[in-house]
């Protein structure tokens, strides 16, 4: 695969959030990320236990029906408390079709009366390369940011469960500390870097 073909590569979420993340990110690297959503592609069926096999359907399905390279990403939120929850079922948390209030709201329920030190939670990144559908040897970075959850939710950046994630040595929450800083210390912005890193040589 020639270099000039992997300026553009479509990414398996129509997630506005984390399509600009992804997109600040890869920028450098003179990768346009595209949206699956700009070739109609629909979200595909995550029939898998794990991040890890759901990031890989998602890719294959967007390498599938893009003809282009596709990264997928599979995240979410473990909670201490509830065992790992919501952890795969992160954006289904308060149903199919929630919003990230309603994730948020049922978290926070889920939490009521649980203490500080027993309310710490990580985000975690699992992101999946692949050149096309049948890529044998996806690329897989794996990204974990360390934190605590929230009585309630703090500021108005970033998405999803930002808002109640404590960032521990900034005392502030993932909603409300700059892009940059978000980029910097956040289990994507770790995935990105380090899938940033291995990249180049791959696709050559």
């Amino acid at each position: 695969m020639s270099h000039q073909s992997i300026h553009k590569i479509v990414l398996a979420s129509g997630n506005a959030g984390k399509l600009r993340e992804f997109s600040q990110v890869l920028a450098p690297l003179e990768i346009e990320v595209v949206p699956q959503s700009a070739f109609r592609i629909s979200d595909a069926d995550e029939t898998g236990l794990s991040f890890v096999e759901n990031a890989i359907i998602k890719a294959r399905h967007a390498c599938r029906h893009s003809g282009l390279p596709a990264l997928a990403d599979d995240s979410g939120l473990e909670v201490d408390a509830l065992n790992g929850a919501p952890g795969i079922y992160s954006a289904r948390f308060a149903g199919p079709g929630a919003s990230d209030a309603e994730n948020c709201e049922r978290l926070l329920h889920q939490l009521a009366g649980i203490a500080d030190a027993q309310r710490s939670a990580r985000f975690r990144c699992v992101l999946v390369f692949m050149r096309h559908a049948e890529d044998p040897t996806p690329l897989i970075s794996i990204g974990t940011w360390e934190g605590n959850i929230l009585h309630a939710p703090r500021g108005d950046g970033g998405f999803g469960y930002d808002p109640l994630f404590l960032v521990p040595e900034l005392g502030l929450s993932a909603a409300e500390i700059s892009p940059e800083q978000k980029n910097r210390l956040s289990h994507r912005g770790q995935a990105v870097a380090r899938l940033a890193e291995q990249i180049g040589p791959y696709l050559k």
